[in-house]
């Protein structure tokens, strides 16, 4: 493979050219055999049209299993006594998503420039979000950073596998709800028109409900771009809305609000800020820094809120577990008071380790029954809805079989 280079020679001039390697710490070791001093090396582009074709990034989006095993992987070649870049050099041939790899090369890069790696994942948002930032920057400065990025991963592993439980749980209902939608578009395509011509024949006394059926019918039928273009417009409508500061706000408390769902959205809630909280306070961040790193990691308004009161009470010398137990229709009682014990004894991050541990099993445990309980109300809804169809299609024919008499 092919190497651009530039170098310092002895009497201090600049010497650019390509050299052939293995890889780029090969192509410098060979610059050092040759008595100079390597400043740069990177792999020389090819001329090639496919090659260029090749390089060309088009966006994408790294995938959260990505990170884990970014983070795992890095903490296990840190702690077997690999360099850090030379870790990355590594991580940079074995991961397959293109645009992981053109990041992973801006943090190498970042660390030749004399960088650190929390600096280079700074950049980079999107992928490398703050709680990350935060602990690896905690890890540098205390000089375990492989260990905090085992924490990491880990981290990021039960988020993960957090949020595959609850998406798990609400697949089903969704693939239902989709499949009785679609279906009942068709009825109303090819069904209903062929019954209602049969009315309109025999000139029976159509009920409301039938008429209603038989309007939404002709809309589909003649109009069914203009009924595509509405409903993309109230699910645009709907995003919309629900990214509005005071409209997020009164969705967040009808969430809170429903039976099953607000149950699992203050376990979810009390889950995240837990271990998000003992893993920046374990790796050394400071609780102000940390409670603002987990504020952006929870989602509802209301317990961001809770988050800004506490920020603002460890700021004034009050202690944390003061703000959660005066907020026990958010958190769970057993947060606030084991906090508090967690603050007495020293051992606030273990305590919170363990409130993580026990919500999340509790999480786990109502997502698995989510599609029990789910399953009556879909049967309900799918019921009433072919109890509607049934009867408004079935009534006009009494009135035609009384026409035949």
């Amino acid at each position: 493979m092919k190497f651009k280079f530039k170098s310092q020679t002895k009497d201090g001039k600049l010497h650019e050219g390509v050299i052939d390697a293995t890889d780029k710490f090969a192509a410098a070791k060979q610059i050092r055999d040759n008595g100079e001093v390597p400043l740069m090396t990177e792999p020389a582009e090819s001329n090639n049209f496919f090659t260029k074709l090749n390089n060309i990034s088009f966006g994408g989006s790294v995938k959260l299993q990505d990170k884990i095993m970014f983070t795992k992987n890095l903490s296990g070649m840190l702690q077997a006594g690999l360099a850090l870049s030379r870790a990355l050099t590594v991580l940079t041939r074995q991961t397959k998503n293109k645009k992981f790899k053109e990041i992973i090369d801006a943090l190498v890069e970042e660390l030749n420039k004399g960088g650190t790696l929390s600096g280079g994942a700074a950049k980079f948002p999107d992928t490398f979000n703050p709680l990350f930032v935060s602990m690896v920057r905690a890890g540098e400065e205390s000089g375990n950073l492989s260990s905090t990025l085992k924490e990491i991963g880990e981290t990021l592993e039960k988020t993960y596998a957090l949020n595959k439980k609850i998406k798990s749980a609400l697949m089903y209902p969704s693939i239902i709800l989709c499949a009785i939608f679609l279906i009942g578009i068709l009825m109303m395509i090819y069904v209903v028109p062929t019954l209602t011509a049969t009315f309109k024949d025999t000139g029976a006394t159509l009920p409301s409900s039938t008429q209603f059926v038989i309007w939404i019918s002709d809309t589909l039928k003649n109009h069914i771009l203009l009924f595509a273009i509405g409903v993309a417009g109230i699910v645009s409508l709907f995003i919309g809305a629900s990214k509005l500061k005071a409209t997020k706000h009164y969705m967040d408390l009808i969430l809170l609000k429903m039976p099953l769902l607000g149950t699992m959205i203050n376990e979810v809630n009390t889950a995240r800020t837990a271990r998000t909280l003992s893993s920046l306070l374990s790796s050394g961040v400071p609780i102000s820094r940390g409670l603002a790193i987990t504020k952006e990691v929870l989602q509802n308004e209301f317990y961001k809120k809770v988050i800004d009161d506490a920020i603002v009470a460890i700021e004034k010398g009050q202690t944390l577990s003061q703000i959660f137990k005066a907020n026990t229709n958010l958190y769970p009682v057993m947060m606030g008071e084991m906090m508090e014990v967690g603050e007495e004894t020293g051992n606030l991050s273990k305590m919170l380790f363990d409130i993580a541990v026990f919500y999340e099993g509790e999480v786990d445990a109502k997502t698995k029954d989510l599609s029990t309980i789910i399953e009556p109300v879909l049967m309900v809804f799918i019921g009433g809805a072919v109890g509607f169809f049934a009867v408004s299609m079935i009534s006009p024919m009494y009135s035609v079989m009384d026409t035949i008499k």
